[in-house]
């Protein structure tokens, strides 16, 4: 098992206007409350990058931003790990739809935005960092995946970790085979040491074999994978200890044993 300190959270989907707001839904201090979020405009994106950027790289931007605020941790010195379980739905869709056509012109922008490490690219911009960042996706694992990634590079000897997981809708038609219909993206500004300031201490590790996984809190958002940071990020909330598994691939789950 692999020791980590919650320095910073991060969250953006319908209801939960960042983690503030989101704190106080999921330690049942007020109910939830479905409602359609502005889009957001990270501001540690240059306006160019800003405009050219998928929604993908918009979502996971801003709520990085959010992460990093106030935890102590510096944008360029956090190793980034990035993940989503299926990539930008809505790129693919327009590149699919050119394709489609006799001329089969595919947009530049549209092209470099269509690759699963493009949140990365434009954080690195963001914050000029130099660092080279992880970006991986196990479908609707990906979750799991991307904290015992993050995980074991803090185990490995890196200090702080940015942990990026973020999905959106896809559009029709696409959106009858992967039913993805809120958008959801988390951001954990996660380091080794318990210095202050520590939101949480989280041990991490791989559990074989099938084990229960811990029921979502708001179902609304459960067609959303990254949602299944949720049950973690309400005991996080509420300020209590908590034994989790969220799922892994292969029928494995990653054990988490949080504690404030």
């Amino acid at each position: 098992m692999i020791d980590v300190s919650v320095r910073g959270v991060g969250l953006l989907a319908p209801g939960l206007a960042g983690w503030a707001a989101a704190r106080r839904v999921l330690a049942g201090e007020q109910p939830y409350r479905y409602e359609v979020l502005p889009e957001p405009k990270p501001d540690a994106l240059p306006p160019n990058e800003r405009r050219r950027g998928a929604r993908t790289v918009r979502w996971a931007i801003a709520a990085a931003q959010e992460a990093l605020a106030g935890s102590g941790i510096a944008a360029a010195d956090a190793a980034p790990v990035c993940a989503s379980s299926s990539g930008d739905g809505e790129i693919l869709a327009q590149i699919m739809s050119a394709l489609a056509q006799p001329a089969r012109e595919v947009s530049p922008t549209r092209f470099h935005n269509s690759v699963h490490n493009a949140a990365a690219g434009y954080w690195s911009i963001a914050c000029g960092s130099r660092r080279g960042a992880v970006t991986l996706c196990a479908y609707d694992a990906s979750f799991g995946a991307a904290l015992l990634e993050a995980a074991a590079l803090i185990h490995a000897g890196e200090s702080t970790v940015l942990l990026l997981v973020y999905d959106l809708p896809y559009p029709a038609p696409l959106l009858a085979v992967r039913p993805i219909r809120e958008p959801l993206a988390l951001a954990l500004a996660l380091c080794g040491e318990a210095r202050a300031p520590t939101l949480a201490r989280w041990r991490i590790g791989p559990a074989p074999g099938p084990a229960t996984i811990a029921p979502m809190p708001i179902s609304e958002l459960a067609s959303n994978p990254a949602a299944q940071a949720l049950p973690l990020l309400a005991a996080l909330a509420r300020n209590e200890s908590a034994s989790l598994h969220v799922a892994l691939a292969g029928g494995c789950t990653l054990a988490i044993e949080a504690r404030p």
